[in-house]
């Protein structure tokens, strides 16, 4: 089946969702806001959840710099933030009817579903910090590397699969010598972001049609968080620079 033709071009109206105050929507906000990509409007989830995944996040990228809150961008810009317990349906969709959205955006958000995903004319888009599709799922530096899979992130549109929908953006990280698994995944958040802006500005230049593909078939299963002994490979790996993708 032929993939939808976009509505329009220009800006697009959409809707920014994240876990509050997650570093990777932060440094994301901050990269579209720099091209001129204002949200229609925020909305945040405030849970346990939310403060687990930022607190692991901030783990992963320790030692480096933290865009600004998404409290102190949404003030400059004059964004509304609202609100809610969980992303899903019941508690986002009263914030959604009446808007005339031609995206949803995710900015590090758990996994979604259902009503949310069909609601935008032309789509909700996420950036995952992999490459799609033969990193899909959580942490995809350490499994990356503990593979031995290319690193890098996507930018792809959002089904009721795991990072398995269509692709707009895919770009590699050069892995240097030296590199640390948290200098690793701060690479990847910041590319994340890159590429969700670079994938708006193709939104308002109209290349979507030209530019969407299928992701094809991954070789590995779609990974969970990685635990500790995970970890320690990886970073002996990265000590040891045995990693097979080295740049440099």
């Amino acid at each position: 089946m032929a993939p939808p033709k976009f509505s329009n071009m220009g800006k697009p109206k959409f809707a920014y969702l994240l876990l509050r105050e997650h570093p990777y929507g932060r440094e994301m906000l901050s990269q579209i806001l720099s091209e001129g990509f204002v949200p229609d409007v925020i909305i945040e989830e405030d849970s346990g959840v939310a403060d687990e995944e930022r607190e692991k996040f901030l783990k992963r990228v320790e030692g480096n710099p933290i865009a600004r809150t998404i409290e102190e961008q949404a003030v400059e810009h004059g964004i509304d933030v609202v609100s809610v317990p969980v992303h899903k349906s019941p508690e986002v969709m009263p914030h959604l009817e009446g808007r005339d959205l031609d995206l949803i955006v995710f900015g590090g958000t758990r996994i979604i579903r259902g009503e949310i995903l069909d609601f935008p004319s032309d789509g909700v888009i996420n950036s995952h910090p992999g490459l799609l599709p033969e990193c899909r799922g959580s942490a995809s530096p350490a499994w990356s590397v503990y593979h031995d899979i290319p690193i890098g992130s996507s930018t792809h549109f959002c089904d009721n699969g795991v990072d398995t929908g269509d692709l707009l953006m895919r770009r590699g990280v050069p892995v240097t010598r030296g590199v640390t698994y948290e200098d690793l995944c701060y690479q990847t958040l910041v590319l994340a972001g890159v590429l969700m802006k670079e994938a708006l500005m193709a939104y308002e230049d109209g290349e979507w049609g030209e530019i969407r593909r299928p992701q094809g078939q991954g070789g590995y299963p779609t990974f969970r968080n990685a635990p500790e002994e995970v970890l320690e490979v990886v970073r002996q790996k990265l000590r040891d620079q045995t990693y097979a993708h080295y740049s440099d």
